[in-house]
């Protein structure tokens, strides 16, 4: 994978993105590498632990768009939703698969909207899809797919929200 080249290109989606919702609704977007993969990733403050020993993608939740090696052979661009060790997200009493199962009726509602989604999965992917990779219009289709994860934030929020302890 060609890391600088999707990094620029994630970059162009992350500049074009109106970010006062997302700033409304308290969410963080970053673009970077991880796991070996360029990564636009939205997270509530809410969402994660707020401690210094808490790693990138662990105990919380949050929706990410990426490339790897994988996805690029395959010729596509992936999206999902992890909630992970949600038993260990303070201040919340959570069940994962109990979590994953009010999300997923919830998303139902939401569901046709996303392409090539599927909620068939553990209760750490709430939800993944993929679109096929196209680097002229990557920067624009990482627009939209943020836009339409903004109404997903609402429902993670009220989720949490009635798990608070």
């Amino acid at each position: 994978m060609d890391t600088n080249h999707y990094l620029d290109l994630f970059n162009k989606g992350f500049d074009l993105i109106d970010q006062t919702p997302f700033q409304q609704q308290t969410l963080e977007l970053k673009v970077g590498v991880w796991l070996n993969s360029v990564v636009l990733k939205i997270q509530g403050k809410a969402w994660v632990n707020q401690s210094p020993e808490t790693k990138p993608f662990s105990e919380s939740v949050f929706f990410s768009v990426w490339v790897n090696d994988d996805t690029i052979a395959s010729g596509k661009v992936f999206y999902n939703i992890h909630a992970l060790k949600m038993r260990e997200l303070k201040g919340y009493r959570i069940q994962s698969r109990e979590f994953a199962d009010a999300f997923r009726r919830e998303f139902k509602t939401y569901e046709e909207m996303w392409p090539n989604v599927s909620t068939a999965f553990g209760p750490l992917t709430l939800m993944e899809g993929h679109l096929p990779l196209n680097d002229a219009t990557l920067p624009n289709e990482i627009v939209v797919l943020t836009e339409k994860f903004l109404p997903l934030a609402k429902i993670t929020d009220k989720l949490l929200a009635e798990r608070k302890k």
